[in-house]
């Protein structure tokens, strides 16, 4: 099981710049439209499943869960 490791606040942040990249992918074209979709995609996802390796590699941890 994944331990979430982002925040409310940082989980919003995710998904409102991952549809933001979405729109610039749309609006572009090329292989520029292929990068912003693909960022888009990872900042989308991270900030739904509330998860993200990057922070798990770094030991960041951004969520306020308390532990039992």
């Amino acid at each position: 099981m994944i331990t979430k490791n982002v925040g409310n606040a940082d989980r919003i942040i995710r998904i409102v710049v991952g549809l933001a990249l979405f729109f610039a992918a749309y609006s572009t074209g090329g292989a520029a439209a292929i990068v912003l979709a693909i960022a888009g995609v990872i900042a989308l996802a991270t900030g739904l499943i509330g998860w993200c390796g990057l922070y798990t590699l770094l030991g960041i941890n951004t969520c306020k869960i308390d532990k039992p």
